[in-house]
């Protein structure tokens, strides 16, 4: 664990440093999604780390970073963080890699300091706001969490971040324990601020067409918070971009189908 102060706010970030025998080995930098942290990526960070410097970013407020110094959660706060993070890191170029939430700061990222990036890699994400019928149920959740803690929602809030095929499966207690896990870890005054950054984010769509970084769009096949359709409309709008479905996940695929998850994003920075 290591906090850095970006932009007056300490966020955990955890670094492998470059590989065995490989001091210039480009880096990966990962973005999760809400209510996780960089650890929903360390079946990538593990398989990855031989061949790339692995870096997970836990956005402020969540994981084991603090709540926002300044109050701010907004996605274009989240890529200045971010931003600066490649600064005090001294790399002039990296990957990356980001999920839902991590996918909202990537797309921004990409159409603003393309120069920054070797690749970007876009996981069950979206470019447009959340959706209407969505929102007030999040709010709900919010609110009920800030004053009696998640583990009462966490049946609920299962069946939106995981795919039912997983939930049903024999990795099912798992992946929910580790949810519980991580949710449990964060401050519970952070952890809000991030839930109404996501639910009241801007939209981006104006900014596909400016995307020149390569572009990989994954989606599970069972994501019920940003379906297939999301993902379809920013592949469409990314010039030379690719969408893989990916069966059996929903929200959390690189929780949910691990292998076929690093299998994709090893291909793709592997090319770039």
């Amino acid at each position: 664990m290591a906090l850095f102060a970006l932009n007056g706010t300490d966020v955990n970030v955890e670094d492998t440093g470059a590989p065995d025998g490989k001091p210039d080995a480009p880096a990966i930098l990962f973005g999760h999604g809400l209510l996780f942290s960089g650890r929903m990526y360390a079946a990538q960070v593990e398989a990855l780390r031989g061949d790339y410097r692995c870096i997970t970013i836990d956005f402020r407020g969540q994981g084991l970073s603090k709540p926002a110094a300044d109050g701010r959660y907004d996605m274009d706060t989240l890529t200045t963080d971010v931003v600066a993070l490649i600064d005090q890191l001294g790399l002039e170029t990296l990957h990356y890699v980001g999920l839902s939430m991590g996918g909202f700061v990537g797309m921004r990222l990409a159409a603003r300091h393309p120069e920054r990036l070797r690749s970007l890699t876009l996981l069950d994400t979206s470019a447009g706001p959340e959706d209407p019928e969505k929102v007030s149920q999040y709010r709900l959740l919010g609110n009920i969490y800030r004053w009696i803690g998640m583990r009462p929602l966490i049946g609920k809030v299962s069946q939106i971040m995981f795919g039912r095929s997983t939930l049903d499966g024999p990795r099912g207690d798992a992946v929910v324990a580790e949810l519980v896990e991580i949710v449990g870890g964060a401050q519970r005054k952070g952890m809000r601020g991030a839930i109404a950054g996501v639910t009241d984010r801007e939209p981006c769509e104006d900014l596909l067409s400016s995307i020149t970084t390569p572009t990989l769009v994954i989606v599970g096949a069972e994501d019920v918070a940003t379906p297939v359709a999301k993902s379809e409309v920013i592949a469409s709008g990314i010039a030379g971009s690719r969408l893989e479905v990916v069966e059996g996940a929903g929200h959390s695929s690189t929780m949910e189908q691990p292998d076929v998850i690093t299998a994709l994003i090893r291909a793709h920075v592997d090319a770039h």
